[in-house]
């Protein structure tokens, strides 16, 4: 069973009561499961506990707060439910090493200038490229200010858009060696805004011929429109003829994508995994031949 749909309902649930008493007993209540059964689905799909996810989102939220505003710490504090400014404070120095005053002065200073230097593509992403139909349409890049957890982000947005049809995905590579016989899960939180056509990860398994033996684009589960930061997966095969993992976010149309914390990791065969199977829409034989019908 894919607990999936489960967990994004709960995570939305809980983006949009950061600033709100959140119990593990009131989110597992919103799933329909005893908090324990809960407890242990969350931490299997998502990698942390519940109130571990709560606690760094209320942090990352902080951190945002603490560079483009001047809130008072205190006030911040107490807006993300924490009792007391030292209970904040013991809590931000897990995630980022500083008390919250000195990372206020600290990355105030260190922020790349907002005029934004034009970077090339490949030295903005380490690691990344852009590809698709119409790249040269797009924009992809770090983003400082909008994150999920730590301190940046990655992005795709359209800037010349001009027809339906066009996409563009900030993609990877990498050799299948280490993965043959395995399955594979690669999963990530995204963000939406503005999103027309559609968005979501992907992933890709090749043959050294470039045959494509496994895929999965999210395309009979797509993102649409605007969405706050949510838990997304995708679980492939990788075939002992593997050659080639590829994997990326892919934005069709117009609109603007955020991506984080994007993760890669072995799961059981009692994971089901998401391949699309381009077979299952074939006839089992031919029909009408005689176009009589």
């Amino acid at each position: 069973m894919s607990y999936s749909p489960i967990i994004q309902k709960t995570i939305q649930y809980i983006e949009n009561h950061l600033q709100t008493d959140l119990s593990l007993d009131g989110v597992a209540k919103q799933a329909g499961f005893s908090k324990y059964h809960y407890h242990r689905i969350f931490q299997r799909e998502v990698g942390v506990s519940i109130s571990e996810y709560i606690r760094y989102r209320r942090i990352a939220n902080a951190a945002n707060l603490l560079l483009y505003t001047d809130k008072k710490i205190i006030d911040i504090a107490l807006l993300y439910c924490f009792e007391s400014q030292e209970a904040f404070t013991r809590s931000f120095k897990q995630y980022y090493r500083l008390p919250p005053g000195q990372y206020r002065k600290i990355m105030s200073k260190l922020l790349f200038q907002k005029e934004e230097i034009k970077l090339k593509n490949d030295q903005l992403l380490k690691g990344w490229i852009l590809s698709g139909s119409h790249p040269s349409h797009y924009e992809m890049g770090i983003d400082r200010e909008v994150f999920h957890k730590g301190n940046a982000s990655g992005y795709l947005k359209s800037v010349t858009v001009e027809e339906i049809g066009e996409f563009t995905t900030m993609m990877q590579e990498f050799k299948a060696d280490k993965y043959l016989g395995k399955r594979l899960k690669l999963s990530g939180f995204i963000k939406t805004k503005g999103v027309e056509g559609f968005c979501g990860l992907w992933m890709r398994v090749d043959d050294h011929l470039h045959d494509v033996l496994q895929f999965d684009n999210m395309s009979n589960r797509p993102i649409k429109g605007d969405n706050e930061w949510n838990h997304y997966a995708i679980v492939l095969d990788v075939p002992e003829n593997s050659a080639v993992i590829a994997f990326g976010v892919l934005l069709s149309g117009k609109g603007h994508v955020w991506v984080d914390e994007i993760a890669f990791e072995e799961v059981d065969n009692h994971t089901p995994t998401t391949n699309i199977d381009f077979t299952s829409e074939l006839l089992d034989e031919p029909v009408n031949l005689s176009f009589e019908e």
